[in-house]
């Protein structure tokens, strides 16, 4: 994949927006006044509410912000993990005239078919978080995949090191093998483990990122490992949180280090009690932002603005072919720099510090 970042003046303004409650699979967006808006619907099919929280915790009112800020009419709707109902979803968006369709697929195949149907009927796909391979959307939205997975095992590294532990074997705990992210992830995290000397003795994708196969399978690599291994490449912090339970049920919390992605409040949590080595920080507000910049500039008609603000590219295996993409950069976060996942307004510390173990140390890394 050929990566370039996208200038933060490329993103516009809407960098810090407040996340508030969204109840329902279906939100419509009161259209906006001013020069930035746009005549056009958007619909937007989020995948599901169980793989992780970010869905409708974070994504879901991030995007309706960013849609009524740019002045546009949104259709947010999620398909609970079930494929059929994210085509009958896309059907009816699809049908009703929406401008532009944004989409998180479930697998590649069912969203290929999405954006084949949508593509036929004039209206511009863009692939949101995750690129569909072999679907040919038009643009793509996301955080660099390859560097979260860097990030993930310079983390996991770093930690381990920090533990005077240099060498050592580590289980990696991947995502869905049918979400490209997934496979991006692990060539991120794979490389970096390797090359800093670990070995990698179990390498288990979790279907559908689910957590409690992944408490199951983890489990399993437990028990035939005899537990001999230093850390755990996790791909998400429902991942790591499933690894984080095994080892809490036989009182080995803290003494293996395991990582986690998208600054849950949960993985924010065992970060700060030390259960979670890292996680990873994808600044969702801005994603949203340049989604709904994307989709105006589409709305538009205004092809050269949309091409000038998609400045990188992702490339689709199936198809051989670069998608025009908006990639941003993740961060590492560590106990000592959860105050910057609550300044970027993606959560807060009243549903961090929840407990009073948890209170102690945000007062200690001096979250607030």
């Amino acid at each position: 994949m050929r990566r370039h970042l996208l200038a933060a003046a490329a993103i516009g303004t809407a960098a810090v927006l407040t996340l508030s409650a969204c109840g329902g699979d279906s939100d419509d967006g009161d259209t906006g006044t001013g020069d930035s808006s746009a005549d056009g619907k958007v619909g937007v099919i989020l995948p599901d509410a169980a793989s992780s929280p970010r869905w409708e915790n974070a994504d879901r009112p991030a995007l309706t912000e960013a849609f009524e800020k740019a002045g546009v009419e949104a259709d947010i709707q999620n398909a609970g993990g079930d494929k059929a109902k994210f085509q009958t979803i896309a059907d009816g968006m699809i049908s009703s005239g929406v401008s532009v369709l944004l989409i998180v697929n479930l697998d590649s195949d069912s969203g290929s078919a999405v954006i084949k149907k949508a593509t036929d009927a004039g209206i511009p796909v863009i692939d949101y978080d995750r690129l569909t391979l072999g679907g040919g959307a038009k643009y793509y939205v996301s955080v660099d995949g390859v560097l979260v997975g860097e990030t993930i095992g310079k983390g996991l590294v770093k930690c381990l090191q920090d533990e005077g532990k240099t060498s050592g074997d580590v289980v990696e705990l991947n995502g869905s093998p049918t979400d490209n992210n997934a496979t991006l992830f692990k060539q991120g995290y794979d490389k970096v483990i390797r090359e800093a000397g670990y070995d990698v003795v179990a390498d288990q994708d979790v279907p559908d990122w689910d957590t409690q196969k992944a408490g199951v399978l983890f489990e399993q690599i437990d028990t035939q490992l005899k537990g001999d291994f230093v850390g755990v490449a996790a791909a998400n912090d429902s991942l790591g949180g499933a690894v984080i339970a095994r080892l809490k049920s036989q009182g080995r919390e803290g003494e293996v280090a395991v990582t986690g992605q998208d600054a849950t409040d949960d993985g924010l949590q065992q970060v700060l009690l030390g259960n979670q080595c890292v996680t990873v920080y994808k600044s969702i507000n801005k994603e949203a932002a340049a989604a709904a910049d994307l989709a105006v500039k589409l709305i538009k008609g205004d092809t050269a603005g949309a091409d000038a603000l998609a400045s990188g590219t992702s490339t689709d295996t199936e198809l051989n072919t670069e998608v025009p993409s908006v990639l941003l950069e993740p961060q590492a976060i560590y106990a000592d720099n959860v105050q910057d996942v609550l300044d970027d307004g993606a959560t807060t510390a009243d549903k961090v510090c929840t407990t009073e173990e948890l209170k102690k140390a945000c007062e200690q890394y001096g979250v607030k």
